[in-house]
């Protein structure tokens, strides 16, 4: 099993930036690819980013790329989303997820979920 915990969440001003971290307990972190959801209301869930258990590789969504920043810090069982010139359109739960394997942008081949953190762009 694999606990993730997001944080970092919050209300920001439409161009402002925000850091969310997730923090993992369990097995090894490190054997993980982690990846970013995110759910606006009424909306699915979609594919972020993500990051294989290297850092060697990273993958992200159309919506964001360019914007956002995927990390990790294997020694502190956390990864990383860092968002910047943040729109409306961000407004979202985001969540943080793991799996064994390479990089896929499918939420249903996710095997552990973190509760999720509110992300509220405003204008």
């Amino acid at each position: 099993q694999v606990q993730l915990v997001e944080s970092g969440g919050g209300l920001v001003q439409a161009g402002g930036s925000l850091r969310l971290s997730c923090a993992a307990a369990g097995r090894t972190f490190s054997n993980y690819v982690m990846g970013w959801f995110r759910q606006a209301p009424g909306k699915e869930r979609e594919f972020v980013a993500a990051i294989s258990w290297s850092s060697s590789t990273t993958y992200y969504a159309n919506s964001v790329k360019g914007r956002f920043t995927i990390s990790r810090d294997n020694a502190k069982n956390t990864v990383y989303l860092q968002m910047n010139s943040l729109l409306l359109e961000d407004t979202a739960v985001y969540y943080c997820a793991a799996r064994r394997g390479g990089i896929v942008t499918s939420m249903r081949l996710y095997d552990y979920w973190g509760r999720g953190t509110q992300v509220t762009v405003s204008s």
